[in-house]
């Protein structure tokens, strides 16, 4: 199971959020990094995973921590997967298979871009326990079940928080064999203090800040920002239609798998998941009457719980049924088992294979539409320009850079802060509205009425416009492409390209 996450999740150092995560992690304990970066000093919202995790940065470098907690996550997934597969499948080496089959489906039938294996981030330690919470909800072990989801809501607010909403329409549910509310309480009240450190930064991510602005926000976040995540009538045609193709695969097997109590509860867990997600949809379609109360209701991530749920039926409730025809009817059963043996070789042996092969790291693939070659010379251009603003002894350690915008590798390569790109958006309502009206008034021509167009490069801007803005920003220097030039004093050029200094220190 470890080397099937393996394989999973294995990309180059860094991934798409470890600069994101891990850098607010080691910032967390390490005030000194980057200590002027406007996005590493914004409101934490995942304070668990910073202090439990980032005091590792203290001796470990930017790679060395991804990688560690990498094979930790994974580690972890492997071991809370295998009791839960177990106590649903038991039988051996199924679990493995199950584990393939999960990842297989999800991977390629998400609806809302969810993922589990993969990088380091709060939510694969969340989810750790999100999957050992269903493992005592199958069992009837209701006490535990509230215990674990509130830790998994400690290190992810909405992964375990809406774990435990579908928990409780999973007991709402299963009407008989199910443990008195009265008998609960405790529990219940000791899973939400667990959540609270990460429940009470996420409320306070608004309080005492204008209406106004908290609108704003959310209408940025939602709306212009994280769409792809929140919004159901910004996803991709064919994501609706998978996920939907998924569902239907989950309710066949489940009408010809032979159900017992503890099939039921795992059922009714998914249905609690597929609720969530109606909610969400309907809530959708108020946008088209009220787009600031969509935006305060959809930035909850009302997909994240189904994307996960649907695939994870699919190869527990899956391989029950290959192995009740295996007993039953063995013949069949063979050949059901040999093609779900062959869905998931296929899927990790192609990521296997896909390891052995040098590429980028997911996080620096700006240019998608670019070919190979023109990728990896891009790559090897930036890493040489953020490695000369790291070692030269050239550049301040609280020297602040105008980057490209989409360039989210930056500080993780440099080690320098940047006044702000598209992928660092803060989470309280104040610097997100301050994030987005930064982006537009440096990267960015146009107004609301008419609508805005983004630069292609902090080039086009000419030298004067570089100057103002750095004067305005703090920004002591600008790194973008070599053409066209502008006429600033050039302190570090290659092939691809400039670094110019904007004052005079």
């Amino acid at each position: 199971m470890f080397g099937v996450f393996f394989f999973q999740g294995a990309w180059p150092v860094p991934d798409v959020n470890e600069p994101y995560y891990l850098g607010k992690a080691i910032h967390f304990w390490n005030p000194d990094w980057i200590p002027g970066d406007p996005f590493l000093n914004s409101a934490d919202t995942h304070t668990v995973f910073y202090f439990t995790f980032g005091w590792l940065s203290l001796w470990l470098s930017p790679w060395a921590l991804a990688w560690f907690g990498r094979l930790l996550t994974w580690g972890l997934l492997a071991w809370a997967w295998r009791r839960l597969s177990f106590a649903f499948v038991p039988r051996r080496w199924f679990s493995v298979l199950t584990a393939a089959l999960f990842v297989c489906f999800l991977d390629r039938f998400h609806m809302a871009g969810e993922w589990v294996v993969g990088g380091v981030e709060a939510k694969g330690f969340a989810y750790v326990l999100v999957f050992l919470g269903l493992e005592a909800l199958i069992h009837n072990r209701w006490n535990r079940v509230w215990l674990l989801l509130g830790a998994a809501s400690a290190f992810h607010v909405l992964v375990g928080g809406w774990s435990v909403v579908a928990a409780g329409i999973a007991w709402l549910l299963v009407r008989d064999d199910r443990p008195e509310l009265r008998s609960m309480w405790l529990a219940l009240l000791a899973g939400l203090l667990l959540s609270l450190p990460a429940l009470l930064p996420s409320l306070a991510l608004t309080w005492g800040i204008e209406p106004q602005i908290t609108r704003r926000a959310q209408e940025i976040y939602v709306f212009e920002r994280l769409a792809h995540h929140l919004v159901p009538g910004r996803f991709p045609t064919t994501f609706v239609d998978r996920f939907l193709l998924l569902v239907l695969l989950v309710a066949i097997l489940d009408h010809v798998t032979p159900r017992d109590q503890l099939h039921r509860r795992l059922r009714m867990f998914v249905i609690g998941s597929l609720v969530i997600a109606g909610v969400g949809v309907a809530i959708g379609l108020v946008e088209h009457f009220s787009t600031a109360l969509a935006a305060s209701l959809l930035r909850f991530y009302w997909f994240r719980l189904s994307d996960v749920a649907v695939p994870l039926a699919v190869a527990l409730v899956g391989s029950r049924y290959l192995l009740h025809e295996l007993r039953e009817h063995p013949r069949w059963g063979k050949k059901a088992l040999a093609v779900a043996i062959l869905i998931a070789v296929f899927h990790v042996g192609g990521y296997a294979l896909h390891r052995t092969v040098p590429t980028l790291p997911r996080a620096d693939r700006v240019y998608d539409n670019a070919d190979r070659a023109s990728q990896m010379r891009a790559y090897y251009a930036w890493r040489a320009a953020c490695s000369w603003v790291a070692e030269s002894g050239e550049v301040p350690a609280d020297a602040r850079f105008l980057a490209p915008r989409m360039a989210q590798t930056f500080k993780w390569y440099a080690g320098r802060s940047e006044v702000v790109t598209w992928k660092d958006v803060p989470q309280d309502a104040r610097s997100i509205v301050e994030w987005w009206d930064e982006l537009h008034d440096i990267y960015a021509v146009g107004d609301p009425q008419r609508g805005y167009r983004w630069h292609n490069s902090l080039a086009e801007l000419g030298p004067e416009r570089l100057k103002q803005l750095g004067a305005k920003y703090g920004a002591d220097y600008a790194l973008t492409v070599r053409w066209p030039p502008v006429g600033l004093p050039v302190v570090y050029e290659n092939e691809l390209y400039v670094i110019y200094r904007m004052d005079d220190r």
